[in-house]
């Protein structure tokens, strides 16, 4: 048997860049006893005016073969008693260090005007990051939220590199007007996308929390365009493709729904409501996490339309959903839960969360919730992450781009 994984985090707030990048470092130091091969490390956006010293202050304090990183308006890490903590706005520092033995990690940096088209070959893509298919990498992305064309990518390594799990999230700031940065092996770039690619003796395990409850019954879409529902009906239970009810404006029928929902769900269906896209077209019964959730851009009171963020198209069963903290925390409670159980290896050994910046105290009233919600039920896991832009995960088979979402990818050895 191969050596095992090694895998530290270290988080500090201290306000100065230096003595934030000294506690770290030593933390690792003390923590690992074998040589990193991969830091992946997180710098809070209250230290964006400093980004362009990080890397030669981090070259110089450690050695490590690969690094990526971004800035973030909130830092996720462990501090010196071992606890999870979310820091939101504030100076911290947080880096993941890892030794993996068996593993072959490679970095990559992505400009977006290098990106083939979607109509290129999968070998495109593979020439492009440089990683055989055949060694079934896993990968962690990091992109700017502006000039990376993330969907292009994302649709490109599903299509080069079918069932690699790819996670990830988009660098963001904690107020306007302060730029983003990424780090590539003691780089920094300011556009584009950077990531790293694991093979071998390691297999990651995801966990994507949309944090969002169905509400009324699955339709089915019969007349849309782009991104607009404009019929839907009511689909068989038996046979998918045939409709049992007559076409109606998507409008009408959200309004009778609302209807019938309690006055409290009738409240957060003015500000929180939102429409689950299924993924598989032949699932007869769907259930949690089959839908990938979509945003409510607006809607055409004239034609009864619906226009969501995301394409649609006839054929496709939609079903309305809401999110609240309450809903919000039961659905990552009730995704652990499923991980603890089918967990075949309980030895995980580091964790990454991507956490959307609507989340944390913002939206549960109390910080470190997802965090100390995760260590609950994986409480040997040393975990590190950031709040994003928009975040990077998979449903039902495919990667998507995600909002108000908590995706955490697991990494442990075979």
């Amino acid at each position: 048997m191969a050596n095992p994984i090694q895998w530290v985090n270290a988080l500090s707030t201290r306000p100065s860049l230096e003595a934030a990048v000294e506690e770290v470092v030593d933390r690792i130091q003390n923590s690992l006893s074998a040589a990193p091969d991969l830091a992946v490390v997180f710098i809070s956006s209250a230290f964006a005016s400093e980004y362009s010293r990080l890397m030669p202050v981090m070259k110089e304090r450690l050695s490590v073969p690969v690094l990526i990183g971004c800035g973030g308006g909130g830092i996720v890490g462990m501090n010196p008693e071992g606890e999870a903590r979310e820091i939101e706005g504030e100076p911290a520092l947080s880096v993941s260090v890892a030794h993996l033995p068996e593993v072959s990690v490679r970095a990559f940096y992505l400009p977006a005007d290098i990106l083939p088209d979607l109509d290129s070959s999968p070998d495109t893509w593979v020439d492009l990051v440089g990683v055989d298919p055949q060694e079934q990498p896993q990968f962690i992305l990091l992109a700017d939220p502006f000039s990376s064309r993330i969907n292009d990518l994302l649709q490109g390594l599903d299509f080069a590199y079918p069932g690699s799990i790819k996670v990830g999230g988009l660098a963001s700031t904690g107020m306007m007007g302060t730029q983003t940065g990424l780090f590539c092996n003691y780089h920094l770039y300011r556009e584009g996308t950077v990531g790293v690619a694991l093979s071998g003796n390691i297999v990651m395990e995801t966990i994507v929390a949309q944090g969002c409850r169905p509400i009324g019954q699955t339709y089915q879409v019969t007349q849309g365009e782009r991104n607009i529902l404009l019929e839907l009906a009511e689909p068989e239970s038996t046979e998918l493709t045939t409709c049992t009810t007559q076409a109606r404006p998507p409008l009408e029928v959200l309004r009778d729904l609302i209807q019938d929902l309690s006055e409290s769900d009738r409240e957060l269906a003015q500000h929180s409501l939102f429409i689950g896209v299924a993924r598989d077209e032949f699932k007869q019964q769907l259930g949690h996490g089959d839908f990938l959730i979509r945003n409510v851009l607006g809607v055409d009171p004239r034609l009864g339309a619906i226009a969501i963020g995301d394409r649609v198209r006839p054929g496709q069963r939609i079903q309305f959903h809401l999110r609240d903290a309450r809903t919000s925390g039961e659905d990552l409670e009730l995704l652990l839960q499923s991980y603890q159980q089918e967990a075949t290896n309980t030895s995980s050994a580091g964790a990454l969360m991507f956490s959307c910046m609507g989340r944390g105290a913002g939206l549960y009233g109390e910080p470190d919730f997802d965090s100390n919600l995760f260590h609950q039920y994986l409480n040997n896991v040393q975990l590190g992450g950031f709040f994003c832009n928009g975040e990077i995960g998979p449903v039902a088979g495919s990667t998507f781009l995600h909002g108000y979402t908590s995706v955490f990818g697991i990494c442990h050895q075979p």
